[in-house]
């Protein structure tokens, strides 16, 4: 039996799943709120982390040891490093990694955990393409794209950051838990995707655009989240 694990990082990202949902029961830990119920008659906890990867990394946690989900679904927003990805538009993680983890000194890639044997978390292929079709059918008149999420504790709002963050690891958006959550959820092997609408360019203009087109976005990914639990 399947149980989906759904987690945002701020109570916007997951009210609309909430008020969808069938609940069971209300478990709270660390903090945190789990939501346990069915989505779509499909088994699922969804979760506000709250923002950051320390926050996220312990949501993951608690969902394997507590409530044994078998599959992670991260949905947000996220500013794009990609000319071609513009606000409002969605993107399915193929990997994630976090920007902010420097060890080079020690001969570590940019981004490499030390000792960890991998620089990037692949996201599981199944629930990436059941992701993008989802998104095609719940929002046709949205763009769809695959490609790298990079985390890191800070808000990227700086053109020079943001050109050094494409410069590095190639990455299509960036934002504040899914590395995190990746890297969780690959220690503890649990198949996961993450799903980020764009609601700046991660630049200049990001302290405006984002507040601007933060709900709209959101509430496009879980659209397309609560359509995936009707097929996964």
């Amino acid at each position: 039996m399947k149980k989906i694990g759904i987690i945002g990082a701020m109570e916007l990202e997951v009210e609309t799943l909430k008020a969808q949902m069938q609940m069971k029961q209300i478990v709270k830990k660390a903090s945190m709120e789990f939501h346990e119920g069915t989505l779509n008659r499909q088994e699922v906890v969804i979760v506000r982390s709250g923002v950051g990867k320390v926050n996220a990394a312990m949501c993951v946690q608690i969902l394997a040891d507590l409530f044994h989900v078998t599959h992670i679904i991260n949905t947000g927003v996220a500013g794009s490093l990609d000319a071609s990805i513009d606000i409002g538009d969605i993107v399915v993680s193929t990997d994630a990694l976090h920007h902010d983890m420097d060890a080079t000194i020690f001969g570590y890639q940019p981004g490499e955990v030390p000792q960890l044997g991998r620089l990037e978390f692949p996201a599981d292929p199944a629930l990436m393409d059941l992701a993008k079709t989802s998104c095609q059918e719940a929002n046709p008149d949205i763009h769809v794209f695959t490609g790298r999420v990079v985390s890191g504790d800070q808000f990227i709002s700086n053109a020079a950051v943001k050109e050094k963050l494409i410069s590095l690891f190639s990455a299509s958006c960036t934002e504040m838990e899914g590395a995190s959550i990746a890297h969780a959820a690959t220690l503890n092997g649990i198949p996961f995707v993450i799903i980020r609408a764009i609601s700046d360019k991660a630049d200049h203009s990001a302290e405006v655009d984002y507040p601007v087109f933060e709900q709209k976005a959101t509430q496009d990914c879980a659209k397309l989240v609560a359509h995936m639990m009707k097929k996964i």
